[in-house]
């Protein structure tokens, strides 16, 4: 019997397994042929300490520090923009963010394609950096590795039976036993606990769209600010020299290997060029993923109530890239009956029984 099974190998349960293979041993299952291959693969990967509320900034300002040590952060920053009539929502996003506004000449000096005929305001914040996401997942997969832990792929799990002492979870064509059972299956952890005979949590997974365009215009796009709509309406952001662009959708979905809507996508083009000057022509590429939700937005991390020995780590919504390194610490933290690094109210401001 190992000590701990984690279910799913997106950035959640990966950075929670490497966590939790320093307390003793740990398998991670993953229903993909990779990891990483559902929202963690799909994500905008912009770190900004002030994204989010409440518990949600408290981890990302917790994991700062851990991010910028083991060079995952590059400068990017993100741009607010806000046409002419919307002077009250774009005080309001200033406001929420922390962010200084910008003399629209200065704006289009960073990112030429600004509209003057549309844009009525912008505002900076130097503050936000793109995370190499890619390299901090494989980083926690080899710290897994590492300590000891085991990474098995193509394991869906398809039954999941208490036992004495733990946990009996069937995967693939395997029965694997643990201790204790960490539920990181993203927009699936809710049919995770229902195999467990576990209360679900009112998990709901929400699309979010996005399209890959060639440089507008020819720009070299390297150095330009992310762009986001005011009220997050849409947002664009360069990306190996073309521009990423999103609706910001977030349209109620069941899991599923999630794709774009081709309608929700064209509005959402729409609502982007309206703020440039270089109309959209040609879309490269389209792809989407699952940010799931309970009904507060708060990640869901820690024991359940009903059954401790059942670790949640799930409704991590749009957050999870940045909110990883403390979230998996959190995880371990309680896994092995110490003290949280968070303070007590942001823990249980995350805590599953706040759900119950």
């Amino acid at each position: 019997m190992q000590d701990f099974i984690v279910i799913g190998g997106g950035m959640a349960g990966t950075s929670a397994a490497a966590r939790l293979a320093h307390l003793g041993s740990v398998t991670l299952l993953e229903m993909e042929d990779a990891l990483g291959y559902h929202s963690s693969g799909r994500s905008a990967a912009l770190f900004e300490e002030n994204y989010g509320h409440g518990p949600t900034v408290t981890l990302n300002r917790a994991s700062a520090a851990y991010l910028r040590e083991n060079g995952y952060l590059s400068p990017r920053g993100l741009m607010l923009v806000g046409a002419k009539d919307d002077a009250d929502g774009f005080a309001r996003d200033v406001d929420e963010l922390g962010m200084a506004t910008l003399e629209l000449d200065e704006a289009r000096a960073m990112v030429p394609i600004l509209n003057p005929e549309t844009v009525g305001f912008a505002a900076i914040s130097g503050a936000a950096e793109d995370i190499d996401t890619d390299r901090m997942l494989q980083d926690f997969a080899k710290a897994l590795r590492t300590a000891g832990g085991q990474t098995v792929t193509k394991a869906p799990v398809t039954a999941i039976t208490r036992i004495s002492g733990g946990w009996q979870v069937a995967a693939g064509s395997e029965i694997y036993e643990a201790r204790q059972l960490v539920n990181a299956a993203g927009a699936w952890a809710d049919q995770v606990a229902a195999l467990a005979g576990i209360a679900a949590i009112g998990l709901q997974p929400k699309r979010r769209s996005m399209a890959r365009l060639p440089a507008p215009g020819g720009y070299d796009v390297s150095g330009w600010p992310m762009l986001l709509g005011v009220g997050e309406t849409w947002y664009a952001k360069p990306d190996a020299g073309k521009l990423l662009v999103s609706p910001a959708d977030t349209d109620p979905m069941d899991p599923h290997d999630a794709y774009a809507d081709d309608m929700v996508l064209a509005e959402g083009l729409a609502r982007y060029e309206e703020m440039v000057t270089e109309p959209v022509t040609r879309v490269e590429s389209n792809f989407a993923g699952l940010r799931s939700f309970v009904a507060d937005g708060t990640l869901v991390l820690g024991p359940d109530p009903e059954q401790p020995d059942f670790i949640w780590c799930a409704a991590q919504g749009g957050y999870g890239i940045m909110t990883a390194p403390a979230a998996s610490q959190l995880i371990a933290d309680l896994a092995a009956g110490r003290a949280p690094a968070l303070d007590a109210a942001a823990v249980a401001a995350l805590s599953p029984a706040r759900l119950r």
